[in-house]
């Protein structure tokens, strides 16, 4: 290239393309466009290579990809990347976008035949600081560490990892002018390059410490005892090869390809014409309304390269004075709708104080309130107490509508200072959740999503692992530009995430009618907690101790001597070496697995793995619940408050944490008996309510089957109906053998159960399995019409979708491995039930909580359950609840089938059930 000239600190950046395209093809979900065709690595792709630009200011740039077919390495070593498979058929398809992509986001694009992306990356780096410019080479390629100098700086965009001489150092234990050498020595298996068999990177780096260099092992390899030194003596022939094909080369001829890096390599604006035809054919929707806002605020593209992503100029502003905490409630008063968010001292809603308070009304405009920092800077605040006072009438308005992330616990929060939040319009947790239910939900994770934006990170200002400090002890200047990007960031989420939601009706019923609701219920329930008797459970665990101490000595006797119970290699040791046990399966290492699958068909036949399993199980009831649930007492309240997420399951279903009281077993007499400790207090009943058969129900009501739908409208013994037409005799009969059949198959198909899968739970051949679902789908025919046509849309859309119009993604069901495309199809035939489900509980708690506000009664709801709900009842309202509870329930929805709800009441959640 000719010499170029007025670069001198400059930067260059360097995309390796070829690295990044697999990592993107298998780190992201089997997206697909509106077409069908598959789109997770160019989505991956473009996210990346937006993200560069964002982090790195550069003058220059290129994105660099290996052409099809050979290279020079190949005539040096016809082996060479031999054992590399073929490129997978999905990511083949998607790697023309990808270069149009990375044309149209401005990017040139280098591809040269014979020529590997890191040669012509290495060329360009050796140019580069030939006329003192720095280079920022982004790649997931260990080879390229010998590429980093003073100027040359590598950063990984999918771990985050920057690494200059030290780091390389502090990753490798060499530098980066011995990495070539230390390559050479542990050779490179993607690439089919030997290096020294048994060598790995300790040893590698051992060696170039003792002998410096390459050479100076080679010089020295009579020295070097043991086997690994007879393996470096059979190497020695090889190892100038394998130095060879390790090394990039520096001094490529891109002549035809590149003029100068001046001229053929300046970073260039995105083409929004170009972006706007690819987000279209591909379906990327946020990306798409992000050039349509950008056309309408700036107009058709002109000279002046737009940005890279709609951002704003960040204005904010800390209140520090009551004049500016005035013109702040004059904003918020007037304003169509905030965005609200707390820093807190903890993340436990309930013990958890407030530090500061930020605001925006106006997206890149935003406001923190601290109240109680007390870090060294001693920042001036406003008082705590006083400030909250003069916000309580707003926070507690319903008609000045709110925005905020997770705002369930900002609202628990505000309730410790004897505050109720209301207005809450929107939750952008909650929308993102309606949204894409399959994606993570966090708000540092959505920005950089949705709005292209790299959030301040909470470790960014306080610090990791045992050094991070409080929020309150963080300088203020820092926690300020922290909190209102909270508020900000919140803000522009929603003016980007819920516009999709209205635009579908179905999506908007979800969010609006279903999932903000739900929220506000779930808050007053966290809030209430539930009453254990400790005691009780003290005792139970103590019993517990006792039987696990009978327990290890029966295994001790059976396996003939002590072992640990729980070792899965001594257990290994013990059943298939000691005691000739059949091997049921293997670890993905090769070893036999002892795992509970392993040990529930070991169980069948064999003493030891009995006794295993019942340890397992007691061990984990013992830690899990009747040591921890005593300790978890609030001692403000005397109860136990669990935390429901909202946001986590795919299918819609609540998940408790922090205790879960969703997992407790109930199919031993132990698990049971911890039910016994959920307790109603003096003059109360606990009231379970629970949906009958109620994924069953949607199933008959969904697959629209005659036969399904007249054994349910008839109270039919849906089980025994089911076995009448199976087996083909009268319901009077059936046998109960016949209706345990009939009953694993109903549950089992839901779930898209195999008849390998039914054979395997009933005990029977698969040929046996394989009559009874043929005869099921033969009485039913609705079922299999619903099942077959499922799959086919599940596949043609990438989702299912409830009753009621929640959308549940199914990433894999065009994609990704056999067992895991069979797992989502699977998933499709199911999820609309359990979705549906999930939808009809939250639905229910909703018209509860409604009907026990409206008649003011002291009844509170206390714990969801799956499709069951908890109520703690005064005596006295213990005959309108029962009636008023089913009828509830029931009459939330109106399906083809009608819905049951048993209810019961004792004194206890297990007397109740």
């Amino acid at each position: 290239m000719p010499e170029e000239r007025s670069l001198e600190g400059k930067t260059l950046l360097l995309v390796d393309g070829s690295s990044y395209l697999y990592r993107a093809y298998h780190a992201m979900p089997d997206l697909r466009g509106p077409e069908g065709g598959p789109t997770g690595a160019l989505y991956g792709m473009i996210n990346m290579l937006r993200r560069m630009r964002k982090e790195v200011t550069a003058e220059y740039s290129a994105c660099v990809f290996d052409a099809k077919g050979k290279t020079f390495r190949d005539d040096w070593y016809p082996e060479y990347k031999a054992n590399r498979p073929s490129m997978p058929e999905d990511l083949a398809r998607q790697i023309e976008p990808i270069h149009v992509a990375v044309r149209a986001l401005g990017w040139p694009l280098l591809m040269i035949d014979r020529v590997e992306a890191d040669d012509v990356i290495g060329t360009l780096c050796t140019e580069a600081e030939k006329l003192g410019m720095n280079v920022v080479v982004s790649t997931g390629d260990k080879d390229l560490a010998q590429l980093v100098s003073n100027r040359v700086t590598l950063v990984n965009t999918m771990t985050n990892e920057t690494l200059d001489r030290d780091g390389v150092v502090a990753k490798f234990g060499v530098p980066p002018e011995r990495i070539i050498d230390y390559l050479s020595l542990i050779g490179d298996t993607v690439d089919n390059v030997p290096g020294v068999e048994k060598c790995g990177p300790k040893t590698a780096v051992k060696w170039l410490t003792q002998y410096e260099s390459l050479d100076g092992i080679v010089e020295h390899a009579s020295e070097i005892k043991g086997a690994v030194g007879d393996n470096l003596r059979r190497a020695l022939d090889f190892l100038p090869m394998a130095r060879k094909l390790v090394t990039v080369e520096r001094h490529c001829d891109l002549t035809g390809h590149i003029v100068s890096i001046e001229e053929s390599l300046p970073s260039l604006p995105e083409s929004r014409e170009e972006l706007r035809d690819l987000f279209t054919r591909h379906g990327f929707k946020t990306w798409l309304r992000e050039v349509e806002i950008a056309d309408a605020v700036e107009g058709p593209e002109t000279d002046v390269p737009p940005a890279l992503s709609v951002d704003h100029e960040r204005h904010y502003e800390t209140v520090q004075t009551w004049e500016q905490l005035d013109a702040w409630l004059d904003k918020i008063n007037a304003a169509e709708m905030t965005s609200f968010d707390s820093e807190t001292t903890s993340l436990d809603p309930l013990i958890a104080r407030i530090v500061g308070l930020s605001l925006s009304v106006e997206a890149g405009r935003a406001a923190y309130v601290p109240l109680a920092h007390r870090g060294p800077d001693a920042p001036v605040q406003l008082p705590l107490d006083e400030v909250l006072a003069k916000l309580k009438p707003w926070l507690e308005s319903a008609d000045h509508k709110k925005v905020g992330q997770h705002l369930k616990y900002d609202e628990q929060v505000l309730a410790n200072y004897g505050i109720e939040m209301r207005g809450v319009e929107h939750d952008t947790l909650l929308e993102s959740y309606v949204l894409e239910s399959h994606r993570t939900h966090d708000m540092d994770s959505l920005a950089l999503r949705h709005l292209g934006v790299k959030t301040i990170k909470y470790e960014d200002v306080a610090g990791k692992g045992a050094q991070q400090i409080g929020f309150d002890e963080v300088a203020l200047d820092k926690a300020a530009e922290y909190a209102a990007e909270d508020a900000d960031i919140t803000l522009r989420l929603h003016q980007a995430l819920y516009p999709q939601i209205a635009a579908e009706k179905s999506l908007d019923h979800v969010y609006r009618e279903i999932e903000v609701p739900t929220s506000r219920v779930l808050r007053k329930m966290e809030r209430t907690g539930v009453l254990i008797d400790a005691e009780k459970l003290r005792q139970q665990s103590s019993e517990i101790a006792t039987r696990l101490i009978e327990l290890e000595g029966k295994a001790y006797e059976l396996a003939g001597g002590e072992f640990n119970l729980g070792s899965p290699k001594q257990i290994g040791q013990i059943f298939f070496e000691k005691l000739e046990l059949p091997v049921i399966k293997k670890t993905p290492s090769g070893a036999p697995s002892t795992d509970e699958e392993v040990l529930q068909k070991l169980a069948e036949d064999y003493p030891l793995p009995k006794i295993l399993l019942e340890h397992r199980g007691l061990s984990k009831l013992k830690s899990t619940y009747t040591d921890k649930l005593p300790r978890m007492v609030n001692p403000q309240t005397g109860r136990v408050h669990t935390n429901y997420a909202q946001a986590v399951a795919v299918t819609g279903r609540l998940a408790s944490n922090d205790p879960n009281l969703q997992n407790i077993p109930v199919r031993t007499v132990e698990g049971r008996r911890i039910r016994e400790a959920f307790i109603a207090p003096p003059g109360h009943k606990l009231v379970s309510a629970d949906y009958s058969q109620i994924e069953l129900r949607i199933m008959a009501h969904i697959s629209g089957d005659e036969s399904l739908m007249r054994a349910f409208s008839q109270g039919e013994d849906i089980h025994r109906a089911t076995a009448s037409e199976i087996f083909n005799v009268t319901p009077l009969e059936v046998s109960s053998d016949q209706r345990r059949v009939a009953k694993v198959i109903n549950f089992g198909l839901i779930y898209g159960m195999s008849a390998f899968g039914l054979a395997s739970n009933l005990g029977i051949t698969r040929d046996a399995a394989k009559m009874y679902i043929d005869r099921y789908f033969a009485r039913y025919p609705g079922v299999a019409r619903y099942m077959d046509e499922t799959r086919l849309s599940a596949k043609a859309k990438g989702y299912v979708e409830t009753v009621f119009g929640r959308r549940l993604w199914l990433p894999e069901i065009n994609g990704g491995n056999g067992p895991r495309r069979q797992a989502a199809e699977r998933a499709a035939i199911n999820a609309p039930m359990q979705g549906t489900a999930a939808d009809l509980i939250k639905m229910s708690m909703i018209a509860v909580q409604n009907w026990i506000e409206d008649s003011k009664i002291g009844t509170r709801m206390i714990m969801q359950v799956h499709d069951e709900l908890i109520l703690e009842v005064p005596d006295a309202e213990l005959s309108e609840v029962r009636k008023r509870l089913p009828e509830l329930m029931c009459g939330v929805a109106a399906l083809k089938v009608p819905l049951v709800a048993e209810v019961g009441a004792g004194l206890n959640w297990e007397e109740a059930h």
